[in-house]
């Protein structure tokens, strides 16, 4: 039997590799702008066609490299970042596994021109598939451009799966933001299809936070800043008002690293636990600098994933480093400037004798003597009439509107309200109807049907109910627009700008009147009728971000988010009172929606307790 065993050529090697590395068109910006950070660059520019499809650029200003650096550089592990296997415990750069750019070139073409300082002629390289197919000199500037076209263009079941170019343009400013929040001495820029995205220019670490996500935040950030000799940990956490249900910024840094840390976000999460309400995040934006033996960031390849040796400790100096920012917040003292009608307090003066007050009273005062000027009740002579055509044995029954059944036959269920019978003191029966629901502790409406006890979840009810009403508006063009008195003003981070974009027709044609301000900023003038009261600068981002985290491509998906949005906002909120009349068509209504079950987003509105269980319970 001949050996089946052989070594498989390199530029199918290559095409493996960059399987796990380069994942999508964000995957090849992370790590050439990852290169330019390791280079020096002081200033790098990024530019996508077709959210990186067609092509991506990346120009840094870093030390460059020579023309034999350029040619080796795109060999498998071929890295100037570590020597050793000792070197990967005592790393200092961002890249070091040297895969990238094979990775790269091995399924898209790539160009190169990058020129040393002390070069006056740089090099032009070109690739594609892993093959060289020229190297020449040429004029450049000091540093590296990257140009990477038609990515995926030998893999094409890689490239039939990527995403809509709005989704994979989010990816691409996500990645992008994760780097340029770590170097805020770094200059940024980002271009799509030559639309400037983002424009970062050198500052603070607060300047950059506040350039990337909005001037509104800024008035949300406390600092935070610890050292000892475990890990020094500095950065932002957001105050408990700034706590949003979807889209709040969290970031964890650990050596100039992004990492994702859930057992962090806890300890995070942990001081606000009493702060804000149950479901709710706080933006926070958390540096940590360790040993750089202390940690192991070769776990996975996207490096995202970082274990730490003395994680617990860690944990512990995290919680009390947040606990006292929150405190600190906590102890400022509120001036109010609105003294009108409050009583003047003097200052304590420990000299000064102070005489007690002496109470002051009328001896001459008797609560019991009666007043001249005091006036009889007027007494109702004829009392006959009040009870005219009164007999004994005479019944009085009001009109009583039966609740219809019909919706709960159609479902299954059917609902008997309870009557009762009582007696006034003059003899005469009044036939009056108890309530037929009854809300629990807030929360819950309950109501007896034939199988038992069932129990709706109010607040998920009327999601239901409002979301398909936003539905049909939505298909019959039948919103309308409240004008607001006062206008405000609502800030996207500019990684959501394209699908702010693409929202912006839905927004207004369902009733929200929206003027750019530029900036990614947007005045809200109106909002659609029925929805007047609510934090519409609150809705605005919830929106765009489940939009962002659900990828929105069709109207129907635009539609849908808009009105689960909408409907969440508007809904009955729990802890809300409800009156037997606003109940019962509460219930009226849910029954005539599409699906009583479940709500737009797969919670369950309802539940029945069967008679069965009620009555062995009870044995």
């Amino acid at each position: 039997m001949s050996d089946i065993i052989q070594l498989l050529p390199d530029s199918v090697a290559n095409q493996i590799a960059a399987g796990e590395v380069i994942q999508r068109p964000a995957s090849v910006i992370k790590e050439l702008v990852e290169n330019a950070v390791d280079a020096g660059a002081k200033t790098i520019n990024v530019l996508v066609v077709d959210a990186g499809r067609t092509m991506i650029q990346v120009i840094d200003d870093g030390k460059g490299m020579s023309d034999t650096d350029a040619r080796l550089a795109f060999e498998r592990h071929a890295t100037s970042k570590i020597k050793q296997a000792a070197d990967l415990f005592d790393l200092h750069t961002m890249g070091f596994r040297g895969e990238a750019l094979a990775s790269i070139a091995a399924v898209a073409q790539v160009e190169l021109r990058t020129r040393m300082a002390d070069r006056e002629i740089g090099t032009l390289l070109t690739l594609q598939g892993t093959k060289v197919t020229g190297q020449e000199p040429v004029a450049c500037p000091v540093g590296s451009n990257f140009k990477i076209e038609n990515l995926f263009y030998n893999v094409p079941a890689r490239r039939k799966f990527l995403k809509s170019n709005t989704t994979e343009l989010n990816n691409i400013m996500t990645a992008f933001e994760r780097i340029a929040l770590v170097y805020p001495e770094i200059s940024f820029t980002m271009l799509s299809n030559g639309l400037e995205l983002m424009n970062l220019h050198a500052g603070t670490l607060r300047q950059r936070i506040v350039d990337v996500f909005g001037k509104r935040l800024n008035h949300d950030l406390l600092p935070i800043e610890v050292e000892t000799s475990i890990c020094s940990i500095t950065g932002f956490v957001g105050k408990p008002e700034s706590a949003k249900k979807k889209g709040a910024q969290q970031y964890f840094f650990v050596n100039g690293r992004y990492m994702k840390h859930p057992y962090f976000h806890k300890a995070v999460m942990n001081a606000f636990e009493r702060m804000i309400a149950v479901g709710m995040q706080v933006p926070y934006f958390i540096y940590f600098t360790v040993p750089a033996g202390d940690i192991d960031v070769n776990i996975h390849p996207t490096k995202t994933e970082i274990k730490f040796e003395n994680e617990q400790a860690i944990w512990q100096i995290l919680t009390a480093a947040v606990n006292d920012s929150i405190g600190k917040f906590c102890d400022i003292p509120s001036i109010n400037f609105d003294t009108e009608g409050q009583p003047e307090i003097p200052l304590y003066d420990p000299s000064v004798n102070i005489a007690p007050p002496r109470p002051q009273y009328n001896p001459s005062y008797n609560p019991f003597e009666t007043s001249s000027s005091s006036h009889k009740d007027k007494v109702i002579d004829q009392w006959e009439e009040l009870y005219k055509g009164l007999h004994s044995g005479d019944v009085i029954a009001p009109d009583v509107q039966e609740s219809s059944s019909d919706l709960f036959e159609s479902s299954g269920v059917y609902s008997q309200p309870t009557e009762g019978v009582v007696k006034s003191k003059i003899g005469t029966t009044l036939e009056e109807r108890s309530p037929s629901h009854y809300q629990y502790k807030g929360k819950y409406v309950m109501t007896a049907v034939k199988s038992g006890l069932m129990i709706i979840d109010q607040n998920r009810a009327d999601i239901r109910i409002r979301y398909e009403r936003f539905i049909q508006q939505m298909e019959q063009e039948a919103s309308r627009t409240q004008k607001v008195l006062f206008p405000e003003v609502v800030q996207f981070a500019p990684s959501t700008k394209v699908m702010v974009v693409k929202l912006l027709p839905y927004l207004q044609k369902v009733g929200f009147d929206l003027t750019d301000l530029g900036g990614n900023s947007f005045s809200v003038n109106g909002v659609p009728a029925g929805l007047e009261g609510i934090d519409s600068v609150a809705l605005l981002q919830e929106i765009v971000a489940d939009a962002v985290e659900k990828g929105c491509t069709s109207a129907t998906d635009i539609h849908s988010t808009l009105a689960l949005g909408m409907a969440r906002r508007s809904a009955v909120t729990y802890g809300e009172v409800l009156g037997n009349d606003e109940m019962e068509t509460l219930v009226n209504d849910l029954f005539a929606t599409s699906n009583v079950n479940y709500t737009p987003d797969g919670k369950t509105i309802l539940c029945i307790l069967p008679q069965r269980d009620i009555e062995q319970l009870l044995n």
